[in-house]
């Protein structure tokens, strides 16, 4: 897209940065367990007479919600797991979110990240040293983004994309690296009736849970292992 004026490349994430903030005041009081606690009955039963079609809105919805950033995203995983069970619902919610994410990934890449990431290529010193660290190690760090729940979700779409990662790199990344938080919430959800039933609310906090968290924790130690070989064979000029 050389010869695009930059404005132009900028557009779409100008766009997407003010479509969240539109719909984080627009939406934070919409897309809520609240929200999808009373409306339960009527999305079952449309799901009954239409599945074909309530799985494709869900899916757009799902992915224009992660797209723009917009207020929401658990509650969409939790009704994926309450509308279509942990399986197809897991399915349906990483794949909708591995799209929207993508879409941030290449509205900031044709925006900044191209030109970002020739910038710290021609850098010099600790910035040069970092960028070479991290082009070494790609795919754990891609990985490690996506399992560690600290990362929030915007900015493992964001730092991507200024760094220069391939395409394939980061969808195949994004869609494997979601799947222990997207099919546990996809199987709270799942369990949501018998929670209605109760007039209780979920326990998003789930993921931080001992017997949860540690096996993530596990995965992103093994995601993180290539970096170790790498770092002690430096060391020993192996």
């Amino acid at each position: 897209m050389t010869g695009t004026h930059p404005l132009i490349r900028k557009l779409p994430l100008i766009t997407i940065i003010i479509v969240a903030v539109i719909g984080t005041y627009l939406l934070r009081d919409k897309l809520t367990f609240e929200a999808l606690a009373e409306n339960r009955e009527a999305l079952l039963a449309f799901r009954d007479n239409n599945y074909l079609v309530t799985v494709l809105a869900f899916m757009a919805a799902y992915i224009v919600i992660v797209a723009f950033s917009l207020p929401g995203a658990t509650i969409a995983t939790l009704t994926g797991g309450f509308l279509f069970g942990v399986f197809p619902g897991a399915l349906f919610n990483m794949t909708a979110a591995t799209i929207g994410a993508t879409g941030i990934f290449l509205a900031a890449r044709w925006g900044f990240g191209e030109a970002l990431s020739q910038k710290l290529d021609s850098a010099e010193g600790m910035v040069k040293k970092v960028k070479a660290g991290i082009n070494d190690n790609q795919w754990s760090m891609l990985f490690l983004m996506r399992l560690l729940p600290v990362v929030p979700f915007f900015l493992a779409n964001l730092i991507p994309s200024f760094l220069g990662v391939p395409l394939h790199r980061f969808v195949i990344s994004t869609f494997f690296g979601i799947i222990p938080g997207a099919v546990i919430y996809t199987s709270v959800g799942a369990g949501l009736g018998e929670i209605f039933a109760k007039g209780e609310a979920p326990n998003l906090g789930i993921i931080f849970e001992p017997a949860i968290l540690l096996p993530i924790i596990g995965l992103s130690a093994l995601a993180a292992l290539p970096i170790a070989i790498k770092a002690v064979r430096g060391k020993k000029g192996l």
